[in-house]
């Protein structure tokens, strides 16, 4: 608010977003300006009075397409429910062409520059927002991305992470994550209490990569989890690897399982690796967590106590059948 020092009047306000990290600081704005107008999309006017309390009758509602002119300037709003939120909107200055695309675009990166010019470190944080945050409505998405093709864009800007002065950078990146197929790629999220299903997602790793499959295990119990779902954009497999706790798989499995199935990857095939005293059902339980993905399941390889030669025999098979899997795909 101390940037708006010796700004006498302000016109409108556009929410494209109601979230508090984007439109939180809008009832003190309006307390500053009684005159402005607040432009949101229709759903935003109901969401922005639940969520803020903002007076309805300062929010002024604009239409898919709909454009405001500021003299010498005009916004145009173009609607994108669900990316991420049912009422967000992005908004296009079309003399400039450059478009604010709210989270759409966004990026894990706080920095000082402006722009996104060290394309590396951009491309990862934006590949982690992606995957924390956007993957869910990659179908949406897709529509979307078709929808900005008729759209002359010098610059996009979105909310979250540094501008695109090339706009075609991070609009391909978008495109192979969303459209290209699942990479030759395994995710291997596991945990382990006493060292059997370490020593079972160790084996498989190495016969997974003896067949060359890239392999990304993570230790669930220390792993940092935006690396483990930004794995999870490119991957055709996921081996989920867990001891057995009170009949079930262990809770940093759960929790893991209950994360893939609410950011729906483009996973293609599960398969699930562990170790057990006297029973259990740690295998059901995961796929019925994952169930919402329809993946196709290999056969467990669920080890009593230590893993024996006959056991790393069944992870060699697991291995084979991966690597075939993927040659299916490629």
């Amino acid at each position: 608010l101390e940037q708006l020092a010796g700004v006498e009047r302000i016109d409108y306000l556009v929410s494209q977003h109601t979230e508090q990290d984007h439109s939180g600081t809008i009832p003190q704005v309006l307390e500053l300006y009684p005159e402005i107008e607040v432009l949101a999309s229709p759903k935003a006017r109901s969401m922005l009075v639940d969520h803020l309390h903002l007076d309805p009758e300062r929010i002024t509602e604009v239409g898919d397409g709909e454009t405001v002119s500021l003299g010498d300037r005009t916004l145009e709003f173009i609607h994108a429910p669900w990316v991420h939120w049912p009422e967000t909107i992005l908004t296009y200055l079309r003399e400039e062409e450059i478009l604010f695309t709210c989270d759409f675009f966004g990026s894990h990166l706080a920095t000082t520059e402006i722009y996104a010019h060290d394309r590396v470190r951009v491309y990862d944080a934006a590949k982690r927002y992606y995957a924390e945050i956007m993957m869910p409505f990659r179908r949406i998405i897709e529509k979307h991305l078709t929808r900005l093709e008729n759209c002359a864009i010098e610059m996009i800007a979105p909310s979250h992470g540094p501008v695109y002065d090339d706009p075609s950078f991070i609009i391909d990146a978008y495109r192979s994550w969303v459209l290209d197929p699942p990479a030759n790629l395994v995710v291997l999220p596991y945990a382990s209490m006493h060292g059997s299903t370490e020593l079972m997602v160790e084996y498989l790793t190495s016969a997974l990569v003896e067949r060359g499959v890239e392999v990304a295990p993570f230790n669930l119990t220390v792993t940092d989890t935006g690396k483990f779902t930004e794995a999870l954009v490119d991957a055709a497999t996921i081996v989920f690897g867990t001891p057995t706790v009170l009949t079930g798989p262990h809770p940093s499995v759960v929790s893991a399982a209950y994360l893939v199935a609410a950011l729906r990857p483009k996973l293609k095939y599960a398969a699930i690796i562990g170790s057990y005293g006297w029973g259990g059902k740690a295998v059901e339980a995961v796929k019925s967590l994952t169930a919402s993905l329809n993946l196709e399941w290999l056969d467990p390889v669920m080890v009593k106590g230590l893993p024996r030669d006959e056991d790393y025999a069944k992870l060699d098979r697991l291995a084979g059948e991966i690597a075939a899997c993927h040659k299916e795909i490629s």
